[in-house]
């Protein structure tokens, strides 16, 4: 049979997302979409109007574009194409999570270009920072968190979105009611949906732990630390931000240990009197979990590949083992391709932590 040359022909794209994630990004959309028209209209956003729109398609732009890049590289189709409208808006729902977060959660005065900076690092990121998961590449930084943390880094004189434009043109009951809705609607979400409860209570404690100790060691006000929880800032950061399933694990053990070790590294960065803690306390853990999971990989790398050669055959003309001049035989052994890893034999399971905001690649 003749063989024709030429490129090789694309293959389809594997599902993007889990249907229980697809389901929980697009309520997360629908609300961070509602949210952004009340804080335009009725809360006292103090961004420009425009700017959501700007922000939004600046992440479309950037994930459209990324992932044309992705899939004329690993010559497969697009995730955007093949399901019509409906594929091109779940392919789009994360983007669309990143642009209004870091919007809103930022403050750069009239500097909009600062803000589109944020919005392309944050969803640039994804394809950038990625780790070995289960034998695919992932990403392990949280997108929007990163995106506002490389903003305060770069320019110190930009600031978090000041927390009462949450609630600033809003009188009692209905300040008190914002953050009850948001507590209501994110306890569902992660229940239901991303499983991220275990990660929630771990943070929620040991951000109270880290504010009591603090206070007991370093003189601090306690009731100043613990107040910090009471804002819509910090229920939104824990509800929708901490709790990304694509960049946190799955495991209850596992999201206690993310959990706890964000509120830790928030205490020792405060104590340290560094501003915007909450921000560059989850980047440096999601640095960590990335990190870890680099090195597991590389470790299975190297015990596969010692046992392929433990196990491999002799070569071809070596002397066999129980011959007379066996003691003196100089043939070598060539281990086998340990190509596999620490994957091998596992398969690439789809759960809630295996998906995340971009395509998985293989890994070798």
């Amino acid at each position: 049979m003749s063989e024709k040359s030429g490129p090789l022909p694309a293959t389809a794209a594997a599902p993007r997302h889990d249907p229980k994630v697809v389901t929980a990004l697009r309520r997360f959309a629908i609300s961070i979409s509602i949210f952004n028209l009340l804080g335009y209209t009725v809360l006292g956003f103090e961004q420009p109007w425009t700017w959501p729109l700007i922000a939004l398609a600046t992440a479309y732009t950037t994930e459209i574009v990324l992932e044309v890049v992705a899939a004329k590289a690993e010559r497969r189709t697009p995730r955007f194409l093949g399901g019509g409208f409906r594929g091109v808006l779940e392919f789009l729902y994360p983007a669309h999570i990143t642009g209004l977060a870091l919007n809103m959660l930022t403050y750069v005065n009239d500097r909009v270009w600062v803000m589109v900076f944020g919005v392309i690092v944050a969803v640039g990121t994804k394809w950038v920072l990625r780790a070995p998961v289960r034998g695919r590449l992932r990403h392990y930084m949280n997108p929007s968190n990163f995106g506002i943390a490389i903003i305060l880094l770069l320019f110190p004189w930009a600031s978090i979105a000041p927390p009462y434009h949450f609630t600033e043109y809003v009188e009692t009951p209905i300040d008190w009611l914002i953050p009850a809705i948001i507590i209501t609607a994110g306890t569902l979400l992660n229940s239901k949906l991303t499983g991220r409860m275990w990660l929630i209570v771990a943070w929620v404690i040991g951000f109270a732990l880290q504010a009591v100790i603090r206070g007991l060691v370093l003189g601090t006000s306690i009731s100043g630390g613990l107040a910090m929880m009471t804002g819509v800032a910090f229920v939104l950061f824990t509800n929708y931000m901490i709790t990304d399933p694509g960049t946190t694990p799955s495991k209850p053990w596992a999201q206690v240990a993310f959990g706890g070790g964000v509120a830790t590294m928030y205490g020792v960065l405060t104590a340290l009197h560094i501003a915007y803690g909450i921000f560059f306390a989850t980047a440096l853990v999601c640095l960590i979990r990335g990190l870890y999971h680099w090195g597991v990989h590389l470790a299975g790398r190297q015990t596969a590949a010692a046992r392929a050669a433990e196990t491999a055959p002799p070569a071809a003309g070596a002397a066999p083992a129980d011959s007379a001049d066996s003691t003196e035989s100089t043939g070598s052994v060539e281990p086998a391709a340990a190509a596999a890893g620490d994957e091998a034999g596992r398969p690439a399971a789809a759960d809630v932590d295996a998906v995340d905001t971009q395509p998985a690649v293989a890994v070798r």
